[in-house]
């Protein structure tokens, strides 16, 4: 991927000074490539809590305690992975931007966050063993740097153009944010039951993988960001994080009416949509009668 030399974000925020409070459960509903099923599949894929996903599911939201953070400083100029997501989240703002703009619309940035172990988040608290993940309270989206290792050494999911796919599906999730679709989201909690839940939450998260591949198609036809073999990456990290790939690797039943992020090869294909057109209009996964 050619990201060096370009702009980087204003909007990237550097907690990893911040010594963490190490407890308790994600409160709220946050929404990530991360929050992944590993309760029904009980085991260590993501290094994921089952209790904090469990909480997340059921809709828990226990109280956090309240931590105080050193002031908001931007990443060391030369910390190179830092440099590479602040490029990603920059390059996410300018195809955004464009994209809101020819709709009539006007594109609110988001923050990201840069954080080690654990972090106060308006969703409650945030842990790295999550993966990456988006609160729509704050507006901001979350990583640990480390989650990248993971998608690599564990995951099976290398290079520069994967780590990015997972920042642009963030950023898709705060794209659902602001068109009012998470809300409508949360508004079906409660009013349906767990199956059909999950297969809202399915449709959301395969939206957020075709925003991300929409992004990938933009940057490409103003910047040329691609490279030989960056589509085969993104699309191989879209189906080593897919519901039944995981739920595989931990040597379980694959139980579709558990999935809450996709197949694979649904992944794989959202991802492909929103690459191969552009358009906004064409990741309407709720519409879809065929994911």
């Amino acid at each position: 991927m050619k990201w060096e030399g370009n702009r980087e974000s204003d909007n990237v925020q550097d907690r990893r000074d911040d010594a963490g409070d190490g407890g308790g459960l994600l409160g709220g509903r946050s929404i990530g490539i991360g929050t992944l099923v590993v309760a029904l599949i009980g085991g260590w894929l993501f290094g994921i809590n089952p209790l904090t996903i469990l909480g997340l599911l059921s809709g828990a939201s226990p109280p956090a305690q309240v931590q105080q953070h050193a002031p908001a400083h931007r990443p060391p100029a030369d910390d190179r992975m830092a440099s590479f997501v602040s490029t990603v989240l920059a390059d996410t703002e300018d195809v955004w931007k464009d994209v809101f703009a020819r709709g009539g619309g006007s594109y609110q940035e988001p923050r990201l966050v840069l954080f080690r172990g654990a972090t106060q988040t308006a969703c409650g608290q945030g842990q790295a063993a999550m993966g990456p993940f988006y609160c729509p309270g704050d507006q901001k989206v979350y990583i640990d740097l480390g989650f990248y290792e993971t998608l690599k050494n564990r995951l099976g999911a290398p290079g520069d153009f994967a780590q990015a796919y997972v920042i642009a599906h963030e950023v898709g999730h705060h794209v659902q944010n602001l068109l009012g679709i998470s809300d409508k989201m949360e508004q079906m909690r409660g009013r349906v039951g767990k199956v059909d839940y999950n297969a809202l939450s399915v449709r959301l998260e395969l939206q957020a993988d075709c925003f991300a591949g929409l992004w990938a198609h933009n940057a490409q036809n103003t910047r040329q960001i691609l490279e030989q073999g960056d589509v085969e990456e993104a699309m191989n990290a879209a189906a080593k994080i897919g519901d039944d790939a995981l739920q595989r690797g931990s040597g379980g039943a694959v139980v579709p009416e558990t999935f809450t992020h996709g197949s694979s090869a649904q992944r794989q294909r959202w991802f492909n949509t929103g690459l191969k057109t552009g358009s906004v209009r064409a990741c309407d996964t709720f519409s879809a009668k065929n994911l």
